[in-house]
């Protein structure tokens, strides 16, 4: 689980108050001008009254959801006898999906159906996943039969088993994909564009999903621990239900934004343009070229970086390309001066999206700890014991903690100290939070060491259910440091794509953090695979046993940790070649003038 969510958050510079010292351009006034009149609420629609319904549909679905993935991998391995690396590479994939269906699901929304018609399908989908999954723990025949006990034997599950067992895992991802697309902006389209209004709705937003992941991680994961998997996923679908009734039941008051072409398709046009016209020679002097840009737009001609864009956007034929309103006559053909542009900022920011997305890999590897968790001593105060699926909150509360103290005593104090405003830059935060990932990494690998010396000295290393007597509070600071983590890099990745790419990009910057989690989700599974077949060739025990104290899940960790250096001294080289970021360009030429 991850609080890539915190990523898809505006940024702080999206949300001015009167006390702002922010400077617009006249065209950036023209354009909220324009953007106002056209987001002005019909009468009797939108409005303050839609967004409870709205939140708690959100709220309701990440309840669900995130209450289902902790737990999946005792789930996968008690009930269909896997073992730990197919447990894992399903978590993986299906993680994959649901952080990559939002992104397809705002495509479609943006440009085909509409935001309320794509979360309608989302809630009715998610629902309809959540009763196949429950089906599986519900019927006898959807699941093997236990194990033998007393010969030691378990059979593995048939095709259709395995069949309705993915099943429910893909239309639950669907089914996430349509409600998270679209959710947030959904509810920015209820709301008039006035000065602290979308402050305090994406602070509601955001205080909505902290208590639904709290809610998660301790209610759901408690449930289906002490109560069984039947009446665990039965109280899955009730909240479903009610959070498709929240969200439908309040239909006749949204605002429902018509479809339009979206960013993503513009910024296709260019490659598909740029191809179209590779054979096309470019010409050393840009003023001998006439280039398309759109009406009242400030950029009249394209940079010199990545030059071979620049063919997307040239006028060869006037009479041909353009239409006579100046448009062009095939936008698959000849695009404006401004999609080059955009296209070029966003491969610039790629190398560095990269880097988070090894951290996202650390942050993937929650199936693992689940059953590290599993084998130790879980008893807190008295006989109060933590299900090993709920450690995860400890995550939650270190970054609720650190966001709140950075914000509200570290930056004022330092800031007294200095006698003027003091803050790090989005890129210092990264660059730590990657930092701390490593130090997390290194923490796990240490305590699993340990863990594992204590199962063979106890004599349980050949029973994976045996419980080590170490206390499960020993891994805690690792999930606290994975919390530090996201509170740092996450939340910055945030800030730093929507102040660098352009404002017309920013539903775009907002979902590249998930887009990362998805791909990490899939280069952790082919680490995870290809450390599971080199180390069990041979013969040999794997690293990533199904025998957590067989296995060497401590050196798997030290590989990470490897790989999160090796990703840190990448990020600072990154750095360097990408040189200042806008703001802190605009502020040095401020000081030369």
């Amino acid at each position: 689980m991850s609080l890539v969510f915190l990523s898809r958050l505006p940024g702080k510079k999206l949300i001015t108050s009167k006390s702002s010292k922010m400077k617009y351009s006249s065209e950036d006034k023209e354009d909220m001008v324009k953007e106002r009149l056209l987001n002005t609420s019909p009468p009797n629609k939108g409005g303050w009254r839609t967004l409870p319904f709205i939140i708690a549909n959100g709220m309701l679905e990440k309840v669900v959801n995130y209450g289902i993935m902790p737990n999946m991998t005792l789930y996968l391995m008690n009930q269909y006898h896997m073992e730990m690396t197919t447990t894992s590479n399903i978590i993986f994939y299906w993680s994959a999906a649901v952080n990559f269906t939002p992104v397809l699901g705002a495509i479609f929304a943006d440009s085909y159906v509409g935001r309320f018609r794509m979360m309608g399908f989302g809630c009715v989908v998610n629902l309809l996943g959540t009763i196949l999954l429950w089906l599986t723990s519900m019927i006898p025949q959807a699941r093997p039969p236990p194990c033998n006990e007393s010969t030691n034997s378990c059979s593995s599950a048939t095709f259709s088993q395995i069949f309705l067992l993915l099943t429910s895992f893909v239309v639950l991802a669907i089914g996430v994909g349509g409600i998270r697309s679209s959710l947030l902006a959904f509810g920015v389209d209820q709301l008039a564009k006035k000065d602290g209004v979308l402050e305090r709705y994406f602070s509601w937003y955001y205080v909505s999903y902290m208590v639904s992941l709290l809610l998660a991680l301790s209610c759901i994961v408690t449930i289906e621990d002490k109560m069984g998997w039947p009446f665990g996923f039965g109280v899955c679908v009730v909240v479903m239900f009610l959070a498709a009734l929240s969200f439908f039941i309040a239909s006749p008051f949204y605002v429902k934004v018509k479809a339009k072409a979206s960013l993503f398709t513009e910024l296709m046009q260019v490659i598909v343009a740029s191809y179209k016209n590779r054979s096309f020679k470019l010409s050393s002097d840009t003023t001998n070229m006439l280039y398309h840009h759109k009406k009242g737009s400030k950029l009249l001609v394209p940079s010199e970086k990545l030059r071979f864009l620049n063919k997307a956007c040239i006028i060869r034929y006037p009479q041909q390309d353009l239409t006579p309103d100046g448009r062009a006559t095939n936008p698959w053909s000849l695009c404006t001066v401004d999609q080059v542009e955009d296209l070029k900022t966003l491969l610039k920011v790629i190398p560095i999206w990269l880097t988070g997305t090894i951290i996202f890999i650390n942050v993937c590897q929650s199936s693992f700890s689940v059953l590290q968790a599993s084998s130790m001593d879980r008893k807190i105060i008295g006989n109060f014991e933590i299900p090993a699926g709920s450690f995860g909150v400890f995550t939650i509360i270190a970054l609720i903690l650190w966001v709140a103290l950075y914000d509200q005593v570290l930056l004022p104090v330092a800031s007294r100290i200095k006698g003027k405003p003091v803050h790090l830059t989005p890129k210092q935060r990264m660059g730590i939070g990657i930092f701390l990932s490593f130090i997390s990494m290194v923490v796990t690998a240490t305590v699993e060491s340990i863990r594992r010396s204590r199962a063979f000295d106890e004599g349980v290393s050949d029973d994976p259910q045996a419980i080590v007597h170490m206390s499960a509070i020993w891994i805690v600071p690792q999930y606290c440091l994975i919390g530090l983590t996201e509170g740092f890099n996450v939340i910055a990745q945030n800030e730093f794509f929507i102040s660098e790419l352009p404002r017309s990009m920013s539903s775009m910057a907002s979902t590249l953090s998930g887009v990362g989690l998805s791909v990490a989700s899939l280069l952790a599974s082919f680490i995870m695979n290809t450390i599971d077949d080199l180390t069990k060739r041979g013969g040999k025990e794997s690293w990533i046993s199904s025998n957590i104290n067989k296995g060497h899940y401590d050196y798997y960790y030290w590989v990470l940790s490897g790989l999160s250096i090796a990703n840190f001294l990448f990020y600072l080289i990154c750095c360097w070649i990408y040189g200042p970021c806008r703001d802190e360009a605009s502020k040095t030429a401020t000081e030369e003038v």
